[in-house]
């Protein structure tokens, strides 16, 4: 939610100012309108031209321009952005902020600032640990000013970690994450438990074969950002893919649809909504081997027998409270297949896409899909799973508001 913002980012003089561009650069690529203040010592270890090109606007360091001696009115700055981050923050400028010492334009800006203010500080660990900076960083806290620092360490369990400036990305998605709440303030989902299936399930043939699918996780992935970053506590109940995921989500790890099963009926009997994303395996060997099945004659011969169906077991525990969000991946006369999964299992939608569409499921990063409940049918274009995460949490929403 950074699209569109105005930031003003304040640079002072510490070695980690070098990462200032990446900062601007990660600002900038997410759609932010970036407004440099540079201190005077700043300006020792990065140059003003650099950010200049980088953000396409003259970087302000002094009250007065050198060429033509015009007025940077620090008020103006204040009124136009819509959030302040200083990065890298050194602890004499964390001191100045702190006790109001307004001899640079950076302070003055910060003293004149209605939006909110982030600080990432950037010292060396002796000064980081000074009662003084301490006293000084507690300060800003009960100002409301968000400090932003490495998770590891803390003066109470040691500080490994601390005194470096967070790195660039973390610090970008801490304002993303800021703006991602202010908008949906008002969502439905804004306090709820969803849970969430993704990726395939991999049930074991012998110590070393297994049956499973090509599911890469991607969608399930995304549907748990987008819920998180609408204020939902997501737990997500992961099949074995490599992908990662945010610190807003919950992570269950699973192998097996039995794995699977048993997460998501403890994990739904609290929850307010579950989407099943995952591409669990239908069947399973009816034996498993203790030992790799060696190669011997022609022909091997696997007696499977069904997993269990989770999606039909949470529908027939689904509260009146609760909505139930299924996908169906079809090859062959698609809507009816999904109608039929829709009505068996309770489900109150869902996400219907078709192998005939190529690109769009296992694998891709991309996907076309329709929501069909009771009522009605939703047709999408072919997108980027993050934007047909959208989508479907869009619609989760409106059912969500009518419980």
């Amino acid at each position: 939610m950074l699209n569109g913002k105005k930031i003003v980012l304040g640079i002072t003089g510490s070695i980690a100012a070098y990462k200032a561009c990446l900062i601007v650069r990660q600002l900038v690529r997410k759609g932010a309108e970036v407004q440099v203040v540079i201190t005077p010592a700043g300006k020792e270890f990065i140059t003003p031209v650099t950010l200049s090109a980088l953000t396409r606007k003259p970087v302000i360091s002094e009250f007065f321009a050198q060429r033509d001696g015009s007025w940077h009115s620090h008020v103006d700055l204040g009124l136009w952005a819509d959030a302040m981050l200083i990065a890298p923050a050194t602890a004499s400028t964390i001191g100045k902020m702190a006790n109001g010492m307004a001899d640079n334009m950076l302070i003055t800006t910060y003293l004149s600032m209605k939006a909110p203010v982030f600080v990432a500080p950037a010292m060396d660990l002796d000064m980081y640990a000074h009662p003084a900076t301490q006293a000084n960083l507690d300060r800003l806290r009960s100002f409301g000013n968000t400090i932003i620092e490495p998770a590891s360490g803390s003066l109470a369990s040691g500080l490994e970690g601390k005194g470096r400036m967070e790195e660039p990305e973390e610090i970008v998605n801490v304002l993303d994450r800021y703006f991602d709440e202010q908008y949906y303030a008002g969502s439905p989902l804004c306090g709820k438990t969803v849970m969430i299936t993704a990726g395939p399930t991999y049930e074991k043939i012998d110590p070393v074969r297994f049956i499973g699918n090509y599911s890469s996780g991607k969608m399930g992935f995304a549907l748990a950002e987008e819920c998180a970053r609408r204020g939902a506590k997501v737990k997500l109940i992961a099949g074995p893919v490599s992908m990662k995921v945010s610190e807003r989500v919950e992570r269950i790890d699973v192998e097996s649809c039995e794995e699977m099963y048993d997460a998501a009926v403890a994990s739904f009997a609290d929850a307010h909504a579950a989407i099943l994303c995952a591409a669990v395996a239908d069947f399973r060997p009816e034996e498993v081997a203790l030992q790799k099945i060696k190669r011997e004659g022609e022909m091997l011969t696997l007696n499977l027998a069904p997993t269990h169906d989770i999606a039909a077991e949470l529908g027939r525990r689904k509260q009146g409270d609760q909505v139930l969000v299924g996908f169906a991946l079809e090859t062959n006369d698609e809507e009816q297949n999904a109608m039929s999964k829709l009505k068996r299992k309770k489900l109150d939608f869902i996400v219907l896409n078709s192998t005939r569409n190529e690109g769009t499921t296992f694998g891709s990063d991309d996907n076309r899909i329709a929501i069909i409940s009771e009522t009605e049918k939703k047709t999408f274009d072919k997108k980027p799973k993050t934007e047909v995460a959208r989508d479907i949490v869009d619609e989760l929403e409106t059912f969500l508001r009518r419980q």
